[in-house]
């Protein structure tokens, strides 16, 4: 990418005095996607809280948060926010083979039915920017109209992140990739999932 068209994460010390809270609030360190959108002050306002409520996963809790945030990332091929969830993913108690069950989908063997539906609806909501009637009548069975509608918005959330993530090739921070199991890397990921 040419150096002039790139958009990199700005240093907590050059953001706005408005977005002071979210300095604190990631205790003076702030992840590298916050630093790239703190060029745009009221947009990474405005999008703070929801960004803070799609992270603990909504109406769904963290752990189905965390497999709708991981599919949304291999539909993007981004490896930030891939590499990033795979993390969080961990530390809520996902498991290593449950997560590399993610990149294969809902029919993948091991998936209980409800997490099944949920990794079939982030692929309808991507590639079908919809969610057909009997897929919404299986989702019902498990979830409330609440829990459908964080799905919705989480696989957006993530779906703007993405969209910044790859047009930037944004940086994995290092005290994130410091936790990743070993083997995971940039390299490996895009052989599986590499860029259009």
């Amino acid at each position: 990418m040419s150096e002039d068209l790139r958009v990199v994460p700005l240093p907590p010390s050059e953001w706005d005095e408005t977005l002071r809270h979210i300095v604190d609030d990631m205790n003076g360190e702030p992840l590298n996607v916050h630093a790239l959108m703190a060029h745009h002050p009221k947009l990474l306002e405005a999008w703070w809280n929801f960004r803070n409520y799609s992270v603990q996963g909504g109406d769904l809790g963290r752990r189905k948060g965390e497999l709708v945030i991981l599919r949304t990332a291999v539909h993007l091929k981004a490896w930030y926010e891939w590499a990033s969830h795979v993390e969080r993913a961990m530390a809520c108690g996902i498991a290593a083979d449950e997560i590399e069950r993610v990149k294969h989908g809902a029919r993948a063997p091991g998936w209980e039915e409800s997490e099944a539906l949920l990794i079939e609806a982030v692929d309808a909501l991507v590639t079908e920017r919809a969610l057909s009637p009997g897929l919404q009548a299986r989702l019902r069975e498990h979830y409330s109209v609440r829990q459908v509608m964080d799905l919705m918005a989480i696989t957006g959330m993530y779906l703007i992140l993405g969209f910044m993530i790859n047009t930037w090739d944004l940086d994995l921070d290092p005290r994130i990739a410091a936790k990743l199991p070993d083997g995971l890397t940039k390299e490996g990921f895009r052989s599986e999932f590499p860029p259009d």
